[in-house]
């Protein structure tokens, strides 16, 4: 079972996603998110080096996304893509591929600044100022914070869909 709480940027967003539509949870770990998402009814993917604490209901891939594999998921798409602590640069054009028409990009992770606060503190894992925006270009931004999160980090946060449709909150 998770031991942290689900991100409330993650729940603010939730309903945006397509009742029963499938969810990818991408570096899931302990599986916060795909628990959220199951409790809502939807077929949850949890993708992560080590998937075995996301919860089993889930469908879970092991997979190191950084080792130069291919795309685990090629050709599949989903009703919402969710992202959490978690940066690699060259799997953007892949996430933006996954994602359905009218599907919801969710995404918050460290950004520059964050040194002050403590790890990360490499740049290959920070975000510079405005990069998630330029990263998902051509998506129609909903919500986006970039700034210092309560006093002990700095994160980028996106909520972004594929296409015009915007349901309501």
């Amino acid at each position: 079972m998770p031991t942290l709480p689900p991100s409330p940027w993650i729940t603010r967003f939730a309903p945006l996603v397509r009742a029963g539509g499938a969810v990818l949870d991408l570096a899931c770990g302990g599986g916060r998110h795909t628990l959220l998402f199951l409790d809502r009814g939807h077929p949850v993917t949890a993708l992560d080096r080590d998937p075995g604490q996301a919860p089993a209901a889930a469908e879970r891939i092991a997979a190191d996304l950084e080792d130069g594999s291919p795309w685990p998921l090629p050709g599949r798409r989903f009703a919402a893509l969710v992202v959490t602590n978690y940066l690699w640069r060259p799997l953007f054009p892949h996430l933006l591929a996954a994602l359905e028409e009218g599907g919801v990009l969710l995404y918050e992770t460290f950004a520059r600044g964050n040194e002050a606060f403590g790890r990360p503190r490499n740049p290959d894992h920070l975000l510079e100022r405005g990069e998630l925006l330029r990263l998902t270009a051509g998506l129609t931004v909903v919500a986006f914070e970039d700034g210092i999160l309560d006093d002990r980090a700095v994160v980028q946060r996106l909520c972004a869909v594929r296409g015009e449709a915007v349901r309501r909150l």
